[in-house]
């Protein structure tokens, strides 16, 4: 019988961009976390003698359907380093944009490797896993945590971090394509511009962010989010486990003493939390701009993106990934279907979903 998963999304909470790696890559301190809109991807998978056979069907024409896809990729490469020769039938019903920002080609190979080892009774290592993962896309090893996640490398070293609470989010999904290739040539490009700014804790958020920068900045999350109390789960055993050593939750009173009481939400936003990308991609795309202004509420600071004392208001809002989707967070459910009325009235499509705490995300993972 066919394992059905969701596929879950993510969005940045935060994302900056240090420089060009040796590898052509960027190094990238980023905080990501899941969300509950999702892809379901099904699997069927049978051992076979001779080389596995693999294919792959969607409800989307963007989607390929062949080797350059990052679920086909990962049951190939998961096959191999389990020495199984397998024919497997893959199926993707796509819900999320394609090439939003919100991850979710990275997402469908995650949910692939679930499947494809809970239909094969595969017993692959954590270190097996994320090195599969990184192997397939830098966004991939997040989504066998789920949760709040700190990524650091090229986004796929990643650190589980203490789970952020469930908060009610409106994602647009404007009709424009943002190559991410292209937000990067103009991110390197600016920075011969000598525009820089400083974050509210005199942590630089836009670059360019020298490694020692990016490791400031992880800091400044992770400690920020271990000062906040909050609960966290552990991914049951059918799923890979994080290794939670190291995360150490912080007490009420070490909290208050840091006038970081309330909602840890609140506390990252005074860090200066931001996305670097947004310097770059709304000179381009003005439109983006606009919908991240919608996202903030009507009575939102010109120059704040924080407006924690104004009723209907996101407590924060930003372009996830390099875009085009924008995400906004909000304290109540009113709130968000407020953001998502403003939103659909200009024109542009609006989502209402959640945050997914970790427990959430691999108690909801198996589809029924």
């Amino acid at each position: 019988m066919a394992t059905r998963v969701h596929s879950y999304s993510k969005i940045n909470l935060g994302l900056a961009i240090g420089p060009l790696r040796a590898d052509g890559f960027h190094s990238l301190a980023t905080l990501y976390q899941t969300l509950a809109l999702h892809d379901v991807v099904t699997v069927e998978a049978k051992p076979i003698s001779g080389e596995s056979r693999i294919t792959l069907t969607t409800n989307h024409a963007q989607v390929p359907t062949d080797a350059s896809n990052t679920a086909w990729k990962m049951v190939e490469l998961a096959l191999a380093r389990a020495n199984v020769a397998a024919e497997v039938a893959i199926h993707i019903e796509k819900n999320l944009p394609v090439q939003g920002g919100l991850g979710a080609g990275s997402a469908n190979a995650a949910a692939a490797l679930i499947c494809l080892e809970h239909e094969l009774r595969l017993t692959l290592s954590g270190t097996d896993r994320m090195e599969l993962a990184a192997e397939v896309g830098s966004d991939v090893p997040l989504f066998l945590l789920g949760g709040a996640v700190l990524g650091t490398g090229r986004g796929e070293c990643v650190s589980a971090m203490p789970d952020l609470p469930a908060t009610p989010c409106v994602i647009a999904v404007p009709e424009v394509g943002v190559s991410t290739p292209q937000a990067f040539r103009d991110w390197d490009e600016r920075q011969g511009t000598g525009n820089r700014q400083q974050g509210t804790a005199g942590v630089r958020l836009t670059s360019p962010a020298q490694p020692d920068k990016l490791e400031e900045l992880s800091h400044v999350y992770a400690t920020v989010l271990r000062d906040c109390p909050s609960d966290f789960g552990f991914i049951p055993e059918t799923g890979p486990t994080p290794d939670p050593s190291g995360i150490v939750r912080g007490s009420e009173e070490s909290v208050t003493q840091n006038g970081l009481a309330g909602n840890p939400l609140l506390a990252l936003v005074r860090t200066g939390i931001e996305n670097d990308f947004e310097s770059v991609v709304f000179p381009q795309y003005p439109l983006l701009r606009e919908i991240k202004r919608l996202l903030m509420g009507p009575t939102a600071g010109v120059s704040s993106d924080t407006t924690e004392d104004s009723s209907g208001n996101a407590i924060y809002a930003a372009l996830s990934g390099s875009g085009s989707a924008l995400f906004g967070l909000y304290r109540s459910e009113a709130d968000a279907r407020a953001a998502q009325q403003r939103v659909q009235a200009s024109g542009c499509k609006a989502l209402l979903t959640e945050t997914l705490p970790r427990q959430e995300y691999w108690r909801r993972m198996f589809a029924e």
